[in-house]
């Protein structure tokens, strides 16, 4: 039963890859999703029938069998795209033979991703069936920061010497066409393979074959060292309009090129990185590296915990803070009635003024620099919103329920209006500060940013409640 269920999945997959192939409307998404779903069937057509163990192997089974059913293509991009431990038991389900036939068409930059995230053991197994060639290249990635420039390029690319014409040129290029990731852009080197010069494919394309390329090519080199940071490489491409971008040793020699594609990668890792910054998660590798499906327990354990028990102990000190102020809530209990509007517009405010300023980090629109401009528009544009706020609740405390007198409405309404001022411009100001002293300033977003501002909205809430009612 169990072999036939696995025989008709594979049928069924194969009829439906062929289809969406040929209609060239297939997405490596829905193989991995595909690719699980499989899994998670004949696991459980395995636990009715078999032992555990016998079902985990015919799971594997199953899950191999789809995996070689596609073309190479599809097989890489699959293989790239599950999470490491779904890596790991692929590549350990392999034949040897198997394994060599896909990892020998996989780029050297994705290979050193694919090399770096693998157990020791597995690794070794990936190691031993990669070409010599191919081991020269990864050995020389591996020796460069993952977070570089230089660790996210290929050494793939098409560099040719000036003196050559368009017709020999293009001649090199389809003869070397599967040794090269992108031939969109050729890099013009001399004899020690300084970069002196770019001609895209478009160009190349328009220029007659006698012409050589010193005649047109672009001298003006947009580039990024072997040291830049990816963000920095990704903020060029994307302002830059460019498809690739050349990496550069300390000698202005070209060691490689950083594609678009990897680019998207790094903006992904970046995005999901703030995600869990601004939600108070820890972005520990393996934890990131997994979808949540596939996180262990432990995993997801171990990656919450730390911030929320500093939040705790934070908001703790809010605990003592109430106390420090009892006897005055008890005297005038019409302040604890507003306490949560306090905390919440403190809050809010605060957030959106962060997230506008680390939108604007992450843009490079702003900077250090432009702390005295901030600090004063903020100033102007929080004593509005204030000002609109506390005018709100105004006439909240007078007219509903629980209704208070026009003085101690006075007092709750001011006290909102210095609390939105003071949450907006710490808002601004601690993101710019954090970004001066080169941290991500993501790590102090909602919610750590939010418990600040209510330890420090409520102080200020009370202390002015206290001179307004001659009590300090």
């Amino acid at each position: 039963m169990l072999k036939t269920t696995m025989q008709d999945d594979k049928k069924k997959f194969k009829k439906e890859y062929r289809k969406e192939h040929k209609n060239k409307t297939i997405s490596y998404e829905t193989l991995v999703h595909t690719y699980r779903e499989t899994g998670r069937e004949t696991d459980k057509e395995a636990g009715r029938e078999t032992d555990k163990e016998t079902g985990r192997e015919a799971t594997k089974e199953a899950q191999k069998h789809l995996f070689l059913t596609l073309d190479k293509d599809a097989r890489i991009n699959l293989l790239l795209l599950l999470s490491t431990r779904e890596q790991e038991q692929l590549i350990t389900n392999l034949s040897e033979l198997d394994l060599r036939d896909i990892i020998q068409y996989i780029q050297p930059d994705d290979l050193v991703d694919l090399f770096q995230n693998l157990s020791a053991e597995v690794r070794e197994a990936v190691w031993n069936n990669i070409g010599i060639e191919h081991k020269k290249q990864i050995s020389f990635l591996l020796r460069f920061d993952s977070e570089d420039a230089a660790g996210l390029m290929t050494p793939r690319y098409v560099q040719v010497r000036d003196h050559l014409t368009v017709k020999e040129t293009i001649h090199f290029i389809r003869t070397n066409r599967e040794e090269v990731e992108t031939i969109y852009y050729i890099y013009v080197v001399d004899s020690v393979k300084r970069l002196k010069g770019v001609v895209s494919l478009r160009d190349l394309m328009k220029h007659k074959d006698e012409t050589k390329l010193s005649a047109f090519m672009t001298t003006s080199i947009i580039s990024a060292s072997e040291d830049t940071d990816q963000e920095e490489v990704a903020r060029i491409l994307e302002h830059e309009k460019l498809l690739a971008l050349p990496v550069l040793d300390a000698l202005e020699r070209i060691i490689g090129i950083v594609t678009v594609d990897d680019v998207i990668d790094v903006i992904r890792e970046e995005q999901t990185e703030d995600v869990l910054n601004m939600s108070a998660v820890s972005t520990n590798k393996q934890f990131t590296q997994n979808s949540y499906i596939e996180s262990p327990i432990h995993s997801l354990f171990v990656s919450r915990i730390p911030w929320l028990l500093i939040l705790l102990l934070a908001g703790t000190i809010t605990s003592n803070l109430l106390t420090l102020f009892s006897p005055l809530m008890q005297s005038a209990v019409f302040l604890v009635w507003f306490i949560p509007a306090i905390t919440s517009a403190g809050g809010n405010t605060a957030t959106q003024s962060s997230a506008l300023i680390i939108r604007g980090l992450a843009r490079n629109e702003l900077s250090f620099r432009h702390l005295t401009r901030v600090f004063f528009k903020e100033l102007l544009v929080t004593l509005f919103l204030g000002m609109t706020l506390a005018g709100i609740m105004m006439l909240r405390g007078l007219f509903f329920v629980p209704a208070i007198s026009v003085y101690e409405a006075l007092i709750v309404s001011c006290s909102l209006l210095f609390v939105v001022i003071f949450s907006g411009v710490m808002g601004v100001l601690i993101p710019l500060f954090i970004s001066k002293l080169r941290r991500d300033p993501t790590v102090i977003a909602s919610p750590l940013l939010s418990t600040l501002i209510d330890l420090a909205g409520l102080t200020i809430y009370f202390l002015f409640a206290q001179l307004m009612l001659g009590r300090l």
